[in-house]
């Protein structure tokens, strides 16, 4: 009898303990809106490039720090100027950068040059935007990947 009431006692004992509430953390939900995000910004992140087709030269540079999207001017390998996605002529360039940036000449330029495209042309480009008095004007390049050699 003794043992049956030793029995009853500790199975009480037994009962609350297992309903306490569960201090761990779910983390399944936190996994799931991961695994979203990143789906979406993989099907985003090829929509925001130039839609230029440019062949990059590589280089040792670091990437530099911006706060605001620039305006990306970009020669084609057939010699082509672009002023983001759209065809422009070279001379009709420097007035639509300036209605683009309402005359402000600290507005960030980046100029894209396919490596085939000649030298010359890349300078002209430069050199209208100068003259313009267009004071932040960089030259894009691609990274070259760890252990590749061109």
């Amino acid at each position: 009898m003794a043992a049956q009431m030793m029995n009853n006692g500790g199975g009480s004992r037994s009962r609350r303990r297992f309903n306490r509430p569960v201090s761990e953390i779910n983390i399944t939900p936190f996994v799931d809106v991961m695994l979203v995000l990143l789906v979406v910004f993989m099907v985003t992140a090829p929509l925001l490039t130039v839609a230029v087709p440019v062949d990059l030269p590589k280089t040792q540079a670091h990437t530099l720090n911006q706060d605001k999207e620039p305006l990306v001017v970009s020669i084609g390998a057939d010699g082509k100027v672009y002023l983001q996605d759209k065809e422009i002529k070279l001379e009709d360039l420097v007035p639509k950068l300036a209605s683009v940036t309402h005359q402000n000449p600290d507005a960030r330029i980046f100029v894209r040059g396919d490596k085939s495209v000649d030298y010359g042309k890349v300078m002209q480009v430069m050199g209208a935007l100068n003259e313009a008095g267009f004071t932040k004007v960089a030259l894009v390049a691609d990274l070259p990947k760890p252990g590749a050699r061109e």
